[in-house]
């Protein structure tokens, strides 16, 4: 079996990976080019690069995929039988996904067809959903919408969107090595999505890690996870950004405006929010200063009861 590999981030490592454990031929992995670091602004491979290199494969990372002819050239010549993508991060063009023998193949961090779009994972945790998944899918020229191939749920309850992450990156792989030899057997065949249920999906931009002290506690309690470990949650205490790694909403009661802190000990914050539950920040963090449990955070700063967040 002879398969492109295309994708980005660290979402995509446990696939690549898998398929090159399988023993199968990966003749090309296509990467996003490389970027300056945040600080330094040094270049830096993205992580499936890095682990391409590592797996003495040879690494394309073109500017663009649309109107390159050289890169559809090089496809081309290389006949793959599929050409697999997941998080790769750019929408390929008609004639590439013409080329390989059995189709373009995608792994996407959703139960499709929701959820379509750039932040399928953290917009699932961001909205306390029970459950989510991955789907292998044949890819189409719309973002997104093709065949289904495969689906695998498992709970996202209390876990991070990092977890998630984590989590799907390793399920996806497992399923996608699963797929491909039935689909050259003839075994399994792509089932049309239902496009009225579809939903879209936005990249995360970092100021909604702005916590809104006029949402119910659980929302919050949701919110806190989804935007773990980026771009973090966040509320202004004496004027400075307070991040908040972790929080629970609690079964607690109060009349305290949204945003108010109503209790403050080893146990963490609390705060009132806009359905008059109570959300207990555990895990705090100061600009400059590392995250720290909420009650150690105590230790060395008051918080008074009745100040108001954000």
């Amino acid at each position: 079996m002879k398969i492109v590999y295309m994708g980005t981030p660290d979402f995509a490592v446990p696939a690549l990976e898998t398929i090159c454990a399988k023993g199968w031929d990966v003749p090309l992995v296509v990467t996003k080019p490389d970027r300056p670091a945040s600080r330094g602004h040094k270049m830096q491979q993205c992580d499936v690069k890095k682990k391409a290199l590592e797996l003495s494969l040879a690494v394309e990372s073109p500017e663009k995929v649309r109107n390159n002819p050289q890169l559809v050239s090089k496809l081309q010549n290389i006949a793959p039988d599929f050409i697999v993508v997941a998080a790769y991060g750019k929408i390929l063009p008609k004639e590439i996904l013409d080329i390989p023998a059995y189709g373009c193949v995608n792994i996407h961090g959703s139960l499709l067809p929701k959820y379509r779009g750039a932040a399928p994972i953290q917009r699932s945790v961001l909205n306390g959903d029970a459950e989510s998944g991955v789907t292998i899918m044949y890819m189409a020229e719309e973002c997104d919408a093709g065949d289904i191939l495969a689906q695998r749920a498992v709970s996202i309850e209390g876990k991070t969107s990092e977890q998630v992450f984590e989590e799907l990156s390793v399920l996806g792989a497992e399923l996608l090595a699963e797929c491909l030899p039935k689909i050259i057997s003839g075994k399994l065949k792509g089932v049309p999505q239902d496009a009225s249920q579809a939903t879209y999906t936005s990249m995360i931009r970092k100021e909604e890690g702005l916590i809104d002290w006029t949402r119910s506690a659980k929302a919050l309690e949701s919110h806190v996870l989804g935007m773990y470990s980026w771009p973090i949650a966040y509320t202004v205490f004496k004027g400075e950004p307070f991040k908040i790694h972790q929080a629970q909403a609690q079964a607690q009661k109060t009349s305290a405006a949204p945003g108010s802190v109503v209790s403050a000990g080893r146990e963490g914050i609390g705060v009132s929010c806009g359905d008059g539950h109570v959300l207990l920040l555990q895990k705090v963090q100061l600009p400059g200063k590392k995250a720290m449990d909420a009650g150690a955070f105590l230790l060395g700063h008051t918080v008074e009861i009745g100040t108001v967040l954000g």
